[in-house]
């Protein structure tokens, strides 16, 4: 008796929102090949797509589901993306140096031999928007890093900055005022903007990289000419099979 015949693939590819590193997108592929029907799944970071193989009857709603448990948001082939914000990106870098500058110039104006720190509260005012304004995305993506039950960049970030930030707190109410303790705001204001320098000069480069490619596209021809049955026709390109005289 013969075997029955595999079941053609099918191939399904559609944008992520959400992946921050190597970390998130291992995450969704191992949530997507969980899914019944899902044969394989591959993950580009650099453009945030994921192309998974399955059998026919493969649905987008179910790798939906599955990407929003891994923590991350799947949007469908033909939705389009969302408007790009108003505010230039590197806005909060600029506004996060700005507010930690006057936190790290103790250690800088110290190498000249000049002692200065600003007071508790100064340095109070200068943290606490970058820790929860500009750190705010950290937060999020820590959170739905340990929904799924799994870590990443981003909450390590936030673990290590909400360490030095509330340490900071705690010096200052514990020593009272009784002069002024060492204090740890600047630690924590500067990783979160480091991090956003990285983060924008990431984001900027894979954009780069992105136009680069739709531009390197833009010059496929569209037709192929091939020789099928002793003839010459015009094709699609997409239509050209192994084998084909081209």
């Amino acid at each position: 008796m013969n075997a029955a015949a595999p079941l053609p693939a099918r191939d399904l590819a559609f944008p992520v929102d959400g992946m921050t590193c190597a970390s998130c997108a291992a995450r969704v592929e191992k949530a997507l090949l969980q899914v019944p029907g899902v044969t394989g799944a591959a993950v580009n970071l650099a453009t945030e797509r994921v192309t998974v193989t399955g059998t026919p009857d493969l649905a987008f709603p179910a790798l939906e589901a599955a990407v929003a448990r891994a923590g991350y948001t799947a949007r469908a082939p033909e939705q389009p993306a969302p408007p790009p914000s108003r505010l230039p990106t590197w806005l909060p870098v600029a506004v996060g140096a700005m507010l930690t500058l006057p936190l790290v110039a103790p250690m800088v104006l110290g190498l000249v031999g000049i002692a200065w720190a600003p007071g508790f509260w100064v340095q109070f005012a200068l943290a606490t928007p970058v820790q929860f304004g500009l750190g705010a995305r950290f937060y999020r993506a820590g959170w739905h890093a340990v929904r799924a039950r799994t870590g990443n960049m981003d909450l390590l970030v936030a673990l290590g900055t909400t360490a030095a930030y509330g340490l900071s707190l705690y010096l200052a109410g514990r020593h009272g005022t009784h002069g002024m303790p060492h204090l740890y705001f600047e630690a924590s204001a500067a990783v979160i903007t480091l991090v956003l320098l990285g983060k924008w000069l990431e984001g900027r480069a894979k954009r780069q990289t992105t136009e680069a490619i739709r531009a390197l596209q833009a010059l496929r021809p569209a037709a192929a000419r091939v020789r099928r049955r002793g003839a010459e026709v015009d094709v699609p390109i997409e239509a050209v099979r192994v084998r084909d005289l081209v």
